[in-house]
């Protein structure tokens, strides 16, 4: 999902991994429609209800932190070479490591559920307050600025189908009992794909377990975890069949959410020009709790000494902390990362940079001959095949190759109603939008993905889009992020079931007013 079940340490897939209240589930941003009183925007940081919706767990301290900066401006011809796209990444590292010096939401919780929210380095002035819990507030800045806060429970507004998601990746602790150690049962050595793969009973849909998946696991069978076949299953129809429902797995559950509606005035001295919110979130956990015991006590970037700190980060109250999981592009790390512990890197992920481009190579190998299969156009280079391959880069030079179009293309948007001001903007690449692995918010856009997150995008079947080819026409019209959301495309198309991979809605209505989210179960 998203972020769901990331990073690995509080990965409770895993047969031996409770849920966490430091499992981040998904930061979404986006432009207020309230324009009283001047621009705001709106960030909601979700995670884990535990111990349950709207009861906090005392141990923990979440982060939201916001960098707003000026729109990049693309050079008029860009080099779309390894080396080219290298030189990109280390400007926006310089960008990002040595002018950008974010602001910071920090949250903590009391013995009697009350939220301490606290705002540092904002041009509107620094200020903290308590606030009840589950309750929408407003509070007032130093400089006057009206900030309107809700920390409690809602329902869980990502909208997906989970165990679809995992097929596709034959990601086995979703079907079977698979402890958190055994590492090399985690995506098995089975191709990446859309579609069935004939023979696959490790993972192909059972009519007879409807549930297996869902509510049901079993225990990991003896023998080979491969698959030995060649070629799409086909029903006697010669249908294909999805390895998605469309389901909601989220359906019903909650999560605790920390949400702001924020001036824009308060978040810069610039709001004219700053025009891009860039915004991601920390989940953090006391030593002395002796909680997530995989990730040591020592300092992240200690043990990691390439990923470069700011030193205000370094204060007193954060040193009793230990980092645990970061949220700010949607898949950036629950696809691209691979959970990894070791990956939370928020803003700071541009050494992954060369992992991403070997990693959507391997996906690739999956993803790109499923689209073709089905009579689309896929960005991903694959040599035609005729099915999904196993394949893994040890260098980004074999990998990059394949991925470039991906890597480069521009997402075309299926309408113009995401640039409501008509303004010259260009349109967002891959490369531009997981690294950094922040969540940048356009205010002269309607902030839909990926020009920001509003709670109504599927992010999930748009983030599978980026493998289409943006240049190929259907019925007319450029491939855009939404051709694998619409049902009629599905309805015609030979597979079954005909319905897009996600639910297109989420299972309760998003609120007109703050603080947005629908109300927990």
């Amino acid at each position: 999902m998203a972020d769901h079940n990331d990073p690995n340490s509080v990965n409770s897939i895993f047969s031996d991994i409770d849920v966490s209240a430091a499992d981040l589930y998904d930061i979404f941003g986006f432009p207020s429609d309230d324009a009283s009183g001047g621009e705001k925007v709106v960030i909601a940081l979700t995670f884990a209800s535990v111990p349950e919706a709207g009861v906090f767990d005392q141990d923990m301290l979440y982060r939201i932190l916001i960098a707003p900066d000026r729109r990049i401006v693309r050079p008029g011809k860009e080099d779309h070479s390894l080396a080219g796209l290298l030189t990109y990444l280390d400007g926006v590292k310089n960008k990002y490591l040595s002018t950008l010096k974010p602001s910071e939401v920090r949250v903590t919780i009391d013995r009697d559920n009350r939220a301490h929210i606290r705002f540092f380095n904002f041009p509107g002035g620094a200020f903290s307050a308590v606030v009840d819990a589950n309750q929408s507030v407003t509070l007032q800045s130093p400089g006057g600025h009206a900030i309107k806060a809700f920390i409690g429970g809602r329902d869980d507004a990502f909208f997906n189908d989970l165990p679809g998601f995992f097929r596709s990746i034959n990601y086995a602790p979703q079907f079977y009992h698979v402890p958190h150690s055994r590492e090399d049962v985690r995506e098995l050595k089975i191709p990446k794909t859309l579609l069935e793969l004939e023979g696959n009973d490790l993972f192909n849909y059972d009519p007879n377990l409807p549930e297996w998946g869902y509510s049901l696991k079993k225990d990991l069978p003896q023998g080979p975890l491969t698959w030995s076949g060649d070629r799409f299953k086909k029903d006697e129809n010669g249908n294909f069949r999805f390895v998605y429902s469309g389901e909601d797995a989220r359906a019903g559950q909650n999560c605790n959410a920390i949400i702001l509606e924020l001036p824009l005035a308060f978040l810069t001295d610039a709001p004219n020009d700053h025009r891009i919110v860039n915004t991601w979130g920390e989940s953090w956990v006391l030593k002395a709790a002796n909680k997530i015991e995989t990730i040591p006590d020592d300092p992240f970037w200690i043990e990691h000494p390439h990923v470069l700190i700011d030193a205000w980060t370094l204060d007193d109250e954060l040193k009793k902390y230990k980092l645990v999981d970061t949220d700010g592009q949607a898949f950036a790390d629950a696809a691209l990362s691979e959970r990894e512990d070791n990956r939370q890197m928020g803003a700071n992920n541009f050494w992954l940079a060369p992992h991403f481009v070997k990693r959507l190579g391997h996906l690739g190998w999956g993803f790109g001959p499923s689209i073709s299969a089905l009579g689309l156009a896929s960005a991903f280079d694959h040599d035609n095949s005729s099915v999904s391959v196993h394949r893994t880069y040890s260098w980004v030079a074999e990998a990059f190759p394949r991925v470039k179009k991906v890597l480069f293309q521009e997402l075309n948007m299926p309408d113009e109603s995401w640039n409501k001001k008509g303004l010259p903007i260009p349109l967002r690449r891959p490369i531009d939008i997981f690294i950094p692995n922040v969540n940048s918010i356009d205010m002269d856009t309607t902030g839909t993905w990926p020009f920001g997150r509003r709670l109504e995008d599927q992010v999930a079947t748009r983030f599978l889009s980026m493998f289409l080819d943006m240049t190929a026409m259907l019925n007319g019209k450029k491939y855009h992020i939404e051709l694998l959301n619409d049902p009629a495309l599905w309805n015609s198309a030979p597979i079954v079931p005909k319905t897009p991979p996600n639910p297109v809605a989420n299972d309760k209505a998003f609120l007109p007013v703050f603080p947005y989210l629908a109300e927990p179960w």
